[in-house]
């Protein structure tokens, strides 16, 4: 299990008792090159330092700044859409309300760093452009371009940990309406939130109905005009409160930090497992139970059935929590509204429905999701052969089949993203042990011949999770198979046990 044992916290303190080797600016050549300085990758940091502490390693990261979601978004109100104790680092003790605001998790963000003295390990605005495997030199070659100089600087590894997240930061999903360009007032989406954009007064339409417009629309109500979250077809909200009483009740009674984080943590984990077990089981009492959450926010004369009531079962898509049922608190003061309908095209005054109806509007914000991006989209090879990650399989999640010296961390999509970390990087330290262990410099994951034939799926069936982005972006992926070892649960709560208990000597798993 993903738990803190005593026998964790006495190998931790150890640890943290070894001397460190020091990061050099100048070096080039590493163990280990982490990609991302964001959550994965100051979690993958962290964890490396703690099991493998003279390991020399390197995070590139190609923004200025550590961060990575939580900095390129900086629309109004941008915050977690889970709760902080899960999302946050096992290691770590979250401190503040359960969900946090994007400037709350850069500055946890900015801790960790500062604790662990990671800021010589990570070398910004470093661009992976392309990454090269070489068999003969047992090593990976990165052409990485320096952003503030604008020079092509080379790197080398022994092993690549990818932390760089699955989608794309520089290029938004924005869908392709009909007379866009004849709009007369502004087009933004979020992830490209001008700094100067003057919203105060204005008529405001919020297309998209997930965690983005549930944070956006009661941040812009006390100041605009009157915003309108449009949406094809409803979601689901989890409403209530941002507090959590047991971390209170514990902090009260002067609790260690670590130990009130671990108690809570668990606490949310238990809850979130029994809802989700819940909504598999019994769909309808789970959707019913839901719905009931929100009439009670809003009253029983808004059309819930209409605009809160999914045709889809629970846990299909991701369920963004609503603080204090902020969303629902603006739509009751009028400030706010929900339209349910599908757009016929862009006109000059605003959006015209397929219903015949008119949305005026000054600015209409495209809430419409991301692009996902495997590995950032950098391009692979090995000994010149270019590699199509589409046309691979993936190991347990963990690595590619066929492609040595290189991890992955995707987090999951039901529980926190972050709660997959930490059993990522234990199974990567302790296959980096094994390796020492057998005097090996490479591993691989590779499959049978009989393994290769075996029917392909995408690596999250569509009956699991069927969100636009995932639908649009999924083929870019590894694929899976049923048999194990070539599939991936993505299911905290089978993980938990399993990822600890995966033999480094299967026959999957080949060492030279």
């Amino acid at each position: 299990m993903n738990d803190l044992t005593q026998a964790d916290m006495d190998r931790a303190a150890e640890a943290e008792a070894r001397p460190r080797r020091a990061a050099d600016p100048a070096q080039r050549d590493f163990d280990m090159i982490i990609i991302g300085a964001g959550m994965s990758g100051i979690g993958a940091a962290h964890n490396l330092l703690t099991r493998r502490p003279n390991e020399s390693f390197a995070i590139l990261e190609a923004k200025a700044d550590y961060g990575g979601t939580w900095r390129t978004h900086t629309y109004p109100g941008i915050r977690s859409d889970s709760d902080f104790y899960t999302f946050g680092f096992g290691f770590k003790p979250w401190l503040g309300d359960p969900i946090a605001k994007a400037d709350q998790i850069l500055d946890y963000l900015s801790e960790a760093i500062e604790e662990d003295d990671l800021t010589g390990h990570i070398h910004y605005q470093r661009r992976v452009k392309k990454a090269s495997w070489s068999t003969a030199e047992q090593r990976w070659t990165l052409q990485v371009e320096n952003g503030a100089t604008g020079e092509v600087e080379k790197y080398t590894t022994r092993f690549m940990w990818m932390c760089q997240g699955y989608y794309d930061h520089d290029n938004p999903y924005t869908p392709d309406w009909d007379g866009m360009g004849d709009f007369k007032g502004q087009i933004v989406h979020p992830q490209q939130w001008p700094d100067d954009l003057d919203y105060k007064g204005k008529r405001v339409v919020v297309i998209g109905s997930g965690a983005t417009a549930a944070t956006l629309i009661p941040s812009l109500a006390p100041d605009v005009g009157h915003v309108t979250m449009l949406q094809r077809s409803p979601t689901y909200f989890h409403p209530g409160f941002n507090k959590n009483e047991l971390a209170d009740q514990l902090r009260a009674l002067e609790i260690p930090d670590a130990w009130t984080h671990e108690i809570v943590r668990r606490a949310y984990l238990k809850e979130q497992r029994e809802i989700q077990e819940l909504s598999i089981a019994y769909p309808e009492e789970a959707k019913k139970e839901m719905i009931n959450v929100v009439k009670e926010h809003l009253g029983e004369d808004f059309d819930v059935e209409t605009h809160f009531t999914p045709s889809y079962n629970p846990w299909r898509q991701r369920i963004a929590f609503v603080p204090d049922g902020d969303l629902f608190e603006a739509m009751k003061t009028g400030k706010a509204s929900v339209v349910t309908d599908h757009i016929d095209r862009f006109v000059e005054n605003g959006i015209l429905l397929k219903s015949g109806k008119v949305l005026e509007a000054d600015i209409i914000i495209t809430a419409t999701g991301f692009n996902l991006s495997f590995f950032g989209g950098i391009p692979f090879d090995m000994d010149g052969e270019p590699i199509d990650f589409a046309d691979t399989v993936t190991y347990r999640g963990l690595m590619i089949e066929g492609v040595p010296n290189l991890s992955y961390i995707f987090g999951y999509l039901r529980t926190a993203w972050t709660m997959r970390v930490d059993l990522c990087c234990d199974f990567y330290c302790r296959l980096l042990d094994r390796m020492d262990e057998r005097q090996a410099k490479v591993v691989v994951a590779q499959m049978t011949d009989e393994e290769r034939a075996l029917p392909r799926d995408r690596i999250i069936p569509e009956s699991e999770f069927n969100s636009g982005y995932m639908q649009r972006g999924l083929h870019k992926f590894p694929k899976r198979v049923e048999q194990e070892p070539w599939n991936a649960p993505l299911d905290y709560y089978v993980e938990r046990e399993t990822i600890p208990s995966i033999d480094l000597d299967e026959p999957a798993l080949k060492y030279s």
